[in-house]
């Protein structure tokens, strides 16, 4: 393994040793990425410290060995890794799936992992803080579009927050793998909309019109077409993974070809665990239906075809 990189580094929060990562990079000397007859790029959906540590703000059970497992494949085949890309969970303290939204008649904000119903708004069990008539219709379009319930969280990957951060272990290995196949990596920062969750780095759970975020990210889906393979890690599987696939697949539904092209890694990628309901068993059931429809679920050690 590249001398840089120490596994027992995973989950642990410290400055990225950049120069060395660079510099072994350098004398790796792979390759340029322009010159990859196959073009391979490997999408990381919140690969960030609040999600990633053990002790993040909403850290997923497992994701520190899926993050190792993400950074083996990374070395193994890092002169098949044409780009990376990944996307950036970004919130503030204010929006529609944290406590200070919503308020009851005692003047109680809600507790982490609450569940807001749309007969809990009718009944006027939770009363939204901010915009009282969009947050209203928001429960009821989660729920009359099948959507996960609205669902309250604990403050996570805040920006300006360490939280928000890539894993430091891995984004060195990201910088290693920029430097030594002279590639770019792509950063997509989502979920700064108040009003909306956004767990689908393509595209938030309703649509705000007239925000430059608020519908599907086309632009970034064509740029991920021209790749011939995409592979897909991070967290968490249940939630952003899950309805990033989603998002893919309704867009692809009737390109087939498409569709094929994409690769989830599922050792590298772990759910959300809740004390009532089983979020893993619904990704594994909704992931198997989209393979039906040319998904592929494959596993970091299965090799890059």
């Amino acid at each position: 393994m590249v001398r840089f990189y120490q596994p027992g580094n995973v989950g642990k929060l410290y400055i990225p040793d950049l120069n060395t990562a660079i510099a072994a990079a350098q004398q790796a000397a792979m390759p340029p990425s322009q010159e990859d007859q196959r073009r391979v790029i490997l999408l990381l959906v919140d690969p960030q410290v609040d999600f990633i540590h053990e002790d993040g703000a909403l850290s997923v059970p497992g994701a520190v060995d899926d993050t190792r497992r993400t950074i083996d494949w990374l070395f193994a085949n890092c002169r098949d890794i044409t780009a990376i890309a990944a996307s950036l969970d970004s919130h503030i303290p204010t929006q529609i799936f944290y406590p200070t939204w919503w308020i009851n008649d005692a003047g109680d904000h809600p507790a982490p992992f609450t569940i807001i119903t749309s007969d809990d708004v009718n009944q006027g069990r939770w009363k939204a803080v901010y915009e009282r008539q969009w947050s209203d219709t928001y429960v009821h379009k989660l729920e009359s579009q099948a959507k996960k319930a609205l669902m309250i969280w604990p403050y996570h990957t805040m920006i300006g927050t360490p939280g928000h951060s890539i894993s430091p272990a891995l984004y060195e290995v990201i910088a290693y793998h920029t430097a030594t196949r002279q590639s770019r990596p792509t950063f997509l920062h989502k979920g700064s909309i108040p009003k909306t969750e956004h767990y689908s780095l393509l595209e938030p759970e309703v649509k705000v019109p007239f925000h430059p975020e608020g519908s599907l990210n086309t632009s970034f889906l064509e740029m991920l077409a021209d790749y011939d393979l995409i592979y897909v890690a991070g967290q968490a599987k249940s939630h952003c993974v899950l309805e990033t696939v989603a998002s893919v697949m309704r867009y692809y539904e009737n390109q087939p070809d498409e569709i094929a092209k994409w690769r989830i890694l599922m050792d590298c990628t772990s759910s959300v665990v809740h004390p009532d309901i089983d979020f893993d068993a619904i990704a594994d059931q909704t992931l198997t239906t989209y393979a039906e429809k040319g998904l592929q679920l494959v596993k970091s050690t299965d090799p890059i075809d």
